[in-house]
């Protein structure tokens, strides 16, 4: 029994062509669409890719790409085919390649929906990427001197202003690293070379952290060096006030950032995929009903179309043995203890010197 089957008169196969003919120029436009929002979404990582560790964080724009050009040139054929079907003898040319494109595009929307759920997964890694990148960061902020790290300093410190933002996780990621490079300490002070000599690791650290880190909109003048030294600051209490810097931690901020960004795509995705779904499906009725028009010899009469020809079980099925039989195929008949040569006449017994014996040509 066939599943959502519909009947169709000449008049709206006609209509439902000319119907998916414009239909499918406007996916033609969401193709571009799709294309438009991974090449955003590349190009905002990309602006900030020295704060992101090498990972495969490029996946879901790359795929966002592809997917848009691909289809632009699927709803393409897809009009051409929809045009030519208003006309039985222009559908002949179509007919045999119909089932094919609409299977073809099938597996296309299923990829457009893995798409849309990868924009809403992609967050771990991103928070992977986020977190190793920072932490390179910050920890070669100092080296301004250094080619190929000097312009890390004016990156952190233009990111923690815009975003608001200071650290990796919080403030408290400045005092673990030296941020001040040596060329600014003075060496021959007693107390800089205390802090040297009291690391293991022989670094300068403070409790302090860079301008950048400091709330523009504190009434009270920066606190950005011994951050946790109440006695060196009039009436201030570090356990209690209100630090005047930003508290939240910039990979939280850049999380929150991109987060929106694909959380929005992800939701113009899946709308595109519910409108390639119902094309699609329109595509499929359409064939279906030109095809029974085929059978019947009658451009004019009433046909049928439908989704599956029999129930999803029965179509399964036949889909699974199909695979099986092409499976069988391949396979060498070894029966009979398993010798593929068990069928070959013999040429033991022939006669003499096993030399087959002359025919003798019967009279006529």
């Amino acid at each position: 029994m066939a599943v959502l089957k519909v009947k169709f008169t000449k008049d709206k196969r006609d209509k439902l062509a000319q119907v998916l003919w414009v239909l499918n120029w406007v996916s033609v436009v969401t193709g571009i669409i799709l294309f438009s929002l991974g090449l955003f979404l590349k190009v905002e990582i990309n602006k900030r890719r020295e704060l992101m560790s090498d990972r495969e964080i490029h996946s879901v724009p790359n795929m966002l790409i592809a997917m848009g050009l691909i289809a632009c040139g699927i709803n393409f054929l897809g009009g051409k085919i929809c045009y030519d079907c208003v006309d039985t003898t222009k559908f002949l040319r179509w007919k045999l390649l119909m089932l094919p494109y609409i299977i073809c595009t099938f597996f296309f929307t299923f990829c457009i929906l893995v798409g849309a759920l990868m924009c809403y997964t992609m967050r771990n890694e991103l928070e992977e990427s986020l977190f190793v990148g920072l932490r390179d960061a910050m920890r070669y902020y100092k080296d301004t001197d250094m080619p190929g790290r000097c312009f890390l300093k004016q990156t952190v410190d233009m990111l923690q202003i815009e975003f608001q933002c200071c650290g990796n996780g919080d403030f408290r990621d400045w005092f673990q690293i030296q941020w001040i490079s040596n060329r600014y300490l003075d060496m021959s002070h007693k107390e800089v070379v205390d802090r040297f000599r009291s690391n293991v690791e022989g670094k300068y650290l403070k409790d302090g952290v860079p301008f950048s880190c400091c709330n523009l909109y504190s009434p009270r003048p920066c606190i950005q060096h011994q951050i946790t030294n109440n006695s060196a600051h009039f009436n201030y209490d570090y356990q209690t006030e209100e630090l005047n810097l930003w508290r939240k931690g910039c990979r939280q901020a850049l999380l929150e950032y991109y987060t929106e960004i694909m959380q929005s795509i992800g939701l113009t995705v899946l709308i595109i995929w519910l409108f390639e779904v119902s094309v699609l499906t329109g595509v499929r009725y359409l064939q279906t009903a030109m095809e029974n028009v085929l059978r019947q010899g009658d451009p004019d009469s009433e046909s049928d179309g439908w989704l599956l020809e029999n129930s999803f079980v029965e179509t399964a099925r036949t889909n699974f043995n199909i695979i099986k039989n092409l499976g069988k195929c391949n396979q060498i008949d070894t029966a009979n203890n398993g010798d593929p040569n068990i069928d070959v006449p013999s040429t033991a017994h022939y006669g003499p010197d096993n030399v087959p014996p002359k025919e003798i040509p019967v009279a006529s």
